[in-house]
């Protein structure tokens, strides 16, 4: 049956492409507001990754019988998704972007992590692969999502100290 992998697959490339124009339009205005970007090197990587995923996903997982406990683990962080993006409203972007004099956000899932939206990210890099029994997938995209964590959550982490000091 190709309809629940396709209505899946479909969620979630409307959800990244909505994702993309909120992004887009914070990103203009933080930047208009002053904001700067930094370390904008990882960016187009970072882009292609989550790109070359979900256009693999699409290549092997349609068609595929959905795994129940995987698709609950990726629901359940839509939801962490959605908390994240209603707590940093205007200031979620895809990039790095600082608005000096602006508070760090404390408060949601904040209060909690570091960086919420990265773990969210984490999540749902191995849970959509394995919700289509794709482990090998699951695998190789986590490793190249970690690589390209590694370099962002240390640029962010010394940007937010340069603010903060």
């Amino acid at each position: 049956m190709l309809w629940p992998s396709i209505s899946l697959l479909t969620f979630v490339t409307l959800q990244r492409l909505a994702e993309l124009i909120h992004a887009q339009r914070n990103t203009a205005v933080l930047l208009a507001q002053g904001g700067r970007e930094i370390a904008p090197g990882h960016y187009p990587y970072m882009v292609a990754m989550h790109a070359a995923w979900l256009v693999s996903l699409w290549l092997l997982a349609t068609g595929r019988p959905i795994v129940p406990v995987w698709l609950v683990i990726f629901m359940a962080l839509q939801g962490l998704r959605v908390w994240v993006l209603a707590t940093l409203k205007g200031r979620w972007t895809t990039r790095i972007i600082v608005l000096s004099g602006a508070p760090l956000v404390t408060s949601g899932p904040y209060r909690f992590l570091s960086h919420p939206n990265y773990a969210v990210v984490v999540g749902e890099i191995a849970a959509l692969p394995l919700a289509f029994g794709l482990p090998l997938h699951a695998i190789v995209f986590s490793l190249l999502n970690a690589a390209i964590l590694t370099i962002r959550i240390r640029a962010e982490n010394a940007a937010l100290e340069q603010t903060m000091a």
